[in-house]
């Protein structure tokens, strides 16, 4: 998988407010699900800090982080990360991580998929900072970041992988194989999320 024009590959840092977020974003499934008004979203969040956070900024922040990322599937794939169990919630968390950044679907399906075809099983930070000087061909403003927001989006790019099995840990970086669960397969293929299903299969 190559990376395409700017036209359909736009890449921000929003993903540096959180990596999957397992158990927060099943808390915020269940509330999406039930149709939750503004006055229960501000009860369950910031009064009964359901997601158990320090502080109501840090709350809302990973809230808003996980709602933009969930609001771009339907209440199906919502069911998924509320009910399934840890292997098919963690890949549906991934699934809409990759549609909300393309930043991480775009390293998945090039780099990692590269490194397996090329039988190389381990990731490095060469292999970062070369990736955002590619995707700053394709979109000028990556190449404004700064230092620290780039090591910042590799440590939760890394997370995230790790996270969701395709890394072993984020000290060693050693690629795993990985395959998609069928219930999270067909829901993908039946809305026509192909991008994010090569994304998830880089290892083939």
């Amino acid at each position: 998988m190559r990376i395409t024009s700017k036209k359909i590959s736009t890449y921000n840092g929003e993903i540096v407010a959180g990596s999957l977020l397992i158990p927060e974003s099943r808390e915020i499934a269940t509330l999406l699900l039930g149709g939750a008004s503004e006055q229960e979203w501000h009860q369950a969040i910031t009064i009964n800090n359901i997601l158990q956070k320090r502080s109501p900024a840090s709350a809302n922040r990973q809230t808003k982080l996980i709602k933009n990322r969930l609001n771009l599937m339907t209440p199906e794939h919502w069911a998924l990360v509320k009910d399934g169990n840890a292997e098919l919630a963690t890949q549906a968390l991934l699934a809409a991580a990759i549609k909300h950044s393309r930043l991480l679907g775009d390293f998945m399906g090039h780099v990692c998929h590269q490194h397996w075809l090329t039988f190389q099983r381990t990731l490095s930070d060469k292999d970062w900072r070369e990736f955002l000087e590619t995707c700053s061909q394709v979109d000028p403003a990556v190449g404004e970041w700064t230092a620290t927001t780039t090591s910042k989006l590799r440590q939760v790019v890394f997370r995230i992988l790790a996270e969701a099995g395709y890394l072993d840990s984020t000290r060693t970086l050693n690629l795993q194989p990985t395959s998609v669960v069928p219930e999270l397969r067909k829901y993908l293929a039946n809305h026509s999320e192909d991008y994010i299903l090569q994304c998830m299969e880089c290892a083939k």
